[in-house]
């Protein structure tokens, strides 16, 4: 049996009774799980909250919704302007989701939620739209085989599920491990593709402080049960590192594993990532200040931050330092509005003067209220 097939297989009894093996204990917003159905709380798996990091106004996609949860928790965050795309392989689970998609649209006053059948490490194609093609046009040949493949392309550029660059957030629910380890690269290349430019992740899954041995990953009921197909705490990093991520870190991080087995600890994590820009490289007067408390530090785009220096920066750089992760770590400087732009050409991570930055806005300061 395939891993797809192995995993789909046991969260279709987790849609119809719950499977307490399949998850750990989480601590939910309750108050956004008060206009949820009970039967979606009791069947959802999961090992995280990733809705806490949901913002008004963001396109979310939900990587393995399941029985919707997650989604109908970050509907009621993204407001009226926002919207929550939901993927799920299992036809028990999106039929769960959906059996209270309207009631849920009322209560929201609006529908914000879309669900679709697809395989998470391939985003572009709708495995609903393929299930139609084969019903209509059955495969019996290879010229047919050929040609299938050739509507599959088709449909991943033209009519794509989940198209490049229309998501701001993209969540997950320690789902990430389920995918067969052939299919990973596939999968973070897809998380990166479907994200605007500045757009965030934010993973929750099972990690493992080794790498799990050959034995463990053969078991079928431990890969379903998120365990087996875990990534190791470094592995899991550097794989969004290498798919073009900054900013990557954990956030959440247990202090107690889930579960150990053969002596290698499971536990829960939550990653966040951010997708770079390509625009705005150029200087703006603007500087960042490292606050400390170490020496240095680096980020993903090579830049270095000597402690209380103030480093030029791309206006790129700048956002990323001023609206994501690095910002309670950073002092962000914008030069007076009266200096005139055109005149800054500092390379990026050279210092910058003070005089360049006087009289402008400083975040990061703190409040705005007299001292002393």
């Amino acid at each position: 049996m395939s891993v797809e097939a192995s995993v789909s297989e046991r969260y279709a009894e987790g849609a119809n009774e719950r499977q307490e093996a399949l998850c750990c204990p989480v601590d939910y917003d309750t108050s956004l799980l008060k206009m949820l159905p009970q039967e979606i709380i009791e069947r959802d798996y999961g090992c995280g909250d990733p809705s806490r990091y949901v913002q008004e106004g963001d396109v979310v996609l939900d990587l393995g919704s399941g029985g919707g949860k997650i989604c109908y928790m970050a509907a009621q965050l993204v407001g009226e302007k926002g919207h929550v795309i939901g993927v799920d392989m299992t036809d028990d689970m999106l039929a769960l989701a959906r059996s209270h998609q309207q009631t849920m649209a009322e209560k929201l006053g609006g529908d914000r939620v879309t669900f679709h059948k697809g395989y998470i490490q391939d985003l572009g194609l709708s495995v609903e739209s393929l299930e139609a093609k084969l019903k209509a046009e059955p495969v019996v040949d290879a010229e047919q085989l050929n040609l299938l493949d050739s509507w599959k392309k088709k449909q991943r550029k033209t009519n794509p599920m989940v198209a490049d660059n229309t998501v701001s957030l993209v969540i997950s629910n320690c789902v990430l491990n389920l995918v067969d380890k052939s299919n990973r690269q596939q999968m973070i290349s897809e998380i990166f593709r479907v994200l605007k430019p500045g757009g965030r992740v934010a993973i929750s899954d099972i990690i493992s402080d080794e790498h799990v041995p050959e034995s463990l990953q053969q078991d079928e009921t431990l890969w379903s049960g998120c365990i087996s197909g875990a990534f190791e705490e470094k592995e899991f990093l550097q794989a969004f590192l290498d798919a073009g991520f900054v900013a990557v870190g954990y956030d959440k991080w247990d202090d107690q594993p889930w579960q150990v087995v053969e002596d290698i600890e499971f536990r829960s994590v939550t990653l966040l990532a951010t997708k770079p820009s390509k625009e705005n490289l150029y200087d703006a007067g603007e500087a960042v200040l490292y606050r400390g408390p170490y020496s240095e530090v680096f980020d993903d785009l090579g830049n270095r931050y000597p402690r209380g220096e103030r480093i030029a920066v791309s206006r790129r750089t700048f956002d990323l330092i001023k609206d994501g992760p690095y910002a309670k770590d950073f002092v962000c400087m914008s030069p007076a509005q009266d200096i005139n732009l055109g005149c800054f050409s500092k390379p990026a991570g050279t210092l910058r003067a003070a005089s360049e930055t006087k009289g402008g806005l400083q975040v990061g300061t703190g409040t705005s209220e007299a001292c002393c």
